[in-house]
């Protein structure tokens, strides 16, 4: 997940995060370190009850900054129960105890923790961690339904086997699932309405039961294009071909494997969808197919294979766009990167072109980064020094949002 989350935008957010007493309380260093990584600065306070599983100078070794545990505490304050309210973007409780949902419906401000989130009117967090029989409990649906309607949000627990040993619903979502709501939370949600088609990764294009043709694209792109688009709001359906990593829970995701399943798919989505981004390296040309079976050598020293070539995905789908509907297009090139971007950018009528040269460590398959030259409809360009994907995938969404 932090490979996917923009550090040019969460530099210089602040998160509160609370800490009930859960079994799953570990669980919430994982979820600061990965938000810090980000740059995100990060304040804690945990309940007396979490302070039973993890102690408060372990978040304090991992730079949080400040750490509450109780009211009036020396070196606290007297107003420690406003702090948050008045610096922080956003206000996290993972794990959230039934406890903590009691006082935080009824109003009370018996603790630290509950004191400093009704005192917070920024976005609130909940992430319930408890039994599945204390999760299912009516009171406990009904105090979580009262916070939805003034507005908290709810990361849902997770199915599956307790610390206790009972199964069902209750146990804390999955880290990635907190971190991903949780930096939404901070960031503006500038493309909420948007409903965004991507196509991601590579395509393999099959010749016998055992071999295909394909290229080495690791959907990295994609998935931090994915991934920048949810985090902003935006509705966002992924046609991802093999490999793709895992993308955000809220992204759908469409699993394709040969360019012709890529096109059908992308076929489905385009008609509903105000903008395009398309990051697939799709397959220019798929192999006659040798027919069911493995080929075998039978002592050949030589083998010719014929190839068809492939339907053109984003020109396609570009003759179909509405005046709209917004193109945002990649090209990989080995030489004439500025020239044939803006030939691509015209011939497939795209917005924006985003392109890189193969064969450097810090452009094009695999990395965690990307070197781009981005020319625009309007003649606009510029050259972008190596950074990390995802920073140049928000960077891409903002130049995007201005055409």
């Amino acid at each position: 997940m932090n490979t996917l989350l923009p550090g040019c935008a969460l530099r210089n957010r602040r998160l509160h995060l609370g800490v009930c007493g859960s079994a799953a309380a570990y669980k919430a260093v994982e979820v600061m370190r990965m938000l810090q990584r980000s740059g995100v600065s990060v304040g804690v306070c945990l309940t007396e009850a979490a302070q039973r599983f993890i102690s408060p100078l372990t978040f304090a070794a991992l730079e949080a900054s400040p750490v509450y545990t109780r009211f009036f505490a020396d070196d606290e304050g007297v107003f420690a129960h406003l702090e948050p309210g008045g610096c922080a973007h956003a206000m996290l409780i993972a794990p959230a105890g039934a406890a903590t949902l009691a006082r935080l419906a009824g109003g009370s401000a018996d603790t630290l923790l509950a004191a400093q989130a009704l005192a917070f009117d920024g976005p609130l967090l909940l992430a319930p961690a408890m039994n599945p029989r204390m999760w299912a409990h009516p009171a406990t649906r009904r105090n979580m339904e009262i916070l939805l309607e003034r507005g908290a949000r709810c990361i849902r627990p997770a199915d599956g086997r307790a610390a206790c040993g009972d199964t069902g619903e209750g146990k804390l979502a999955p880290v990635p699932e907190i971190v991903f709501a949780a930096a939404a939370a901070l960031l503006p949600q500038d493309w909420a309405g948007r409903r965004v088609l991507l196509t991601l990764g590579p395509t393999r294009e099959r010749w016998d039961d055992v071999r295909y043709w394909s290229n080495p694209s690791t959907g990295r792109m994609g998935a931090a294009l994915a991934c920048a688009a949810a985090l902003r709001g935006a509705a966002v359906s992924a046609v991802a071909g093999p490999g793709v990593p895992a993308l955000p829970a809220p992204v759908r995701r469409i699993d394709v494997v040969s360019a012709e399943d890529m096109l059908a798919a992308a076929l489905e989505v385009w008609p509903h969808a105000d903008t395009g981004i398309f990051a697939a390296a799709v397959a220019d040309f798929a192999p006659t197919p040798y027919g069911a079976g493995k080929f075998k050598k039978s002592g050949a020293a030589s083998l010719s294979v014929d190839f068809t070539r492939n339907p053109d995905i984003l020109g396609e789908l570009g003759k179909l766009a509405r005046p709209e509907q917004k193109i945002l297009g990649f090209a990989a090139e080995s030489e004439n990167l500025e020239a044939n971007a803006r030939g691509k950018l015209r011939a497939k009528k795209m917005h924006l072109t985003a392109a890189n040269l193969l064969g450097r460590p810090d452009s094009g398959f695999g990395g965690d980064k990307n070197t781009l030259y981005v020319v625009d409809c309007r003649g606009r360009e510029e050259h972008w020094q190596a950074m990390s994907k995802a920073d140049a995938a928000w960077r891409l969404l903002d130049w995007l949002s201005t055409l």
